[in-house]
């Protein structure tokens, strides 16, 4: 039995979100979220989850959704923010099935700060269940690892009663992720504030379980954003797995792993750490500045192989009255970037043992 055996290829929301992470972790894989800005990206990510038959999750973040609106639009009040991420979502609704595979519409990291962003969203999200039974949006991610603990699930509780209401999921972090990502910079943050404590992902667990089964935790076990060199990062996957012993302890069920567990920070991540990550209930892992890297390099790999050809529009190396058009068409070069990008979604679903899942 594969998961189309239990949800349908395209958009899945509410209990299909939650059997997608049931049977991910059953089956010991998880599924990368992929950092998406445009059109492009998201078909780059949809064609390499398509050519492995895997689900995928397509995120946007506040800054991603403001460039997917187009960056000449102004920002006040996070509406440039709102209207891409609709419109991406959207635009996954439109195209998701036709790649065949399961997908999660997702939003990324909502810092307090940003809370004008994550209300925008809702609001889509209500609307659209209003027409169709269901939210525009798969879930959304509320980050208040910043702020007190008990701010922190007093806050996400409130939003998860409102979107309990609409089936829609919930993943929420505590502990900060360090490094610096989308504007927001943790980079200085103190070593300790990394790991998160088995009695808070408890206190998580029993007050969101008592509104709905439709959430995640993105709980830190050293996890940092952005790419640095071999050994400069100190994860500490096992940790999660003592944070499932201590749940499983507290419900008094055999259950092994009754917490779905978010991997932040995953770009850079050895092998063996995703791994032993996946083992312990990892279901979701953020996947962005690999891919940034893999959409830019095939497109520096396509200017190094045709640089004489991209000079003028007119003249190169086969002729002075030789037109480049064929060349320099947006079609031509960003098409080279989708591949690059893709190939690394693949690996990035191959880390995860996310192949041939369908």
């Amino acid at each position: 039995m594969g998961i189309l055996d239990i949800v349908p290829a395209g958009v899945v929301t509410g209990k299909n979100v939650y059997k997608v992470f049931e049977y991910a972790r059953a089956n010991n894989f998880a599924i990368p979220a992929i950092n998406c800005t445009s059109t492009s990206t998201v078909n780059a990510a949809l064609e390499a989850a398509r050519d492995i038959k895997s689900p995928l999750i397509i995120q946007f973040s506040q800054g991603g959704s403001a460039f997917f609106a187009g960056k000449g639009l102004d920002n006040k009040n996070q509406e440039a923010s709102i209207i891409g991420a609709v419109a991406g979502a959207e635009y996954v609704r439109t195209v998701a099935k036709a790649y065949g595979v399961p997908v999660i519409v997702h939003s990324d990291h909502c810092a307090k700060k940003l809370l004008p962003w994550f209300d925008g969203m809702l609001d889509a999200d209500e609307q659209y269940f209003k027409a169709h039974g269901e939210p525009l949006f798969s879930s959304h991610m509320l980050d208040l690892s910043e702020e007190t603990k008990e701010e922190n699930i007093e806050t996400c509780l409130k939003y998860l009663k409102r979107m309990a209401a609409i089936n829609c999921f919930l993943e929420m972090e505590i502990g900060i992720t360090g490094g610096e990502e989308d504007g927001v910079d943790n980079s200085g943050v103190d070593n300790a504030s990394l790991y998160t404590q088995p009695e808070d992902i408890w206190d998580i667990f029993r007050s969101f379980s008592e509104v709905t089964n439709l959430f995640s935790i993105a709980a830190g076990f050293g996890n940092v954003h952005g790419v640095y060199a071999p050994g400069n990062v100190k994860l500490h996957p096992e940790l999660l797995g003592k944070h499932q012993a201590y749940v499983k302890e507290q419900l008094k069920t055999e259950d092994d792993k009754p917490v779905f567990f978010v991997f932040h920070g995953g770009s850079g991540s050895t092998k063996a750490e995703i791994a032993e990550a996946v083992s312990n209930g990892v279901v979701k892992m953020n996947v962005d500045t690999d891919t940034q890297w893999a959409y830019w390099d095939g497109l520096r790999e396509y200017y190094e192989a045709k640089k004489e050809y991209l000079q003028t529009q007119v003249g190169n190396p086969d002729g002075e009255a030789k037109p480049n058009k064929k060349f320099y068409d947006p079609r031509v070069f960003i098409r080279e970037a989708e591949k690059t990008m893709s190939k690394r979604v693949k690996e990035a679903c191959e880390d995860l043992g996310n192949v041939n899942v369908l």
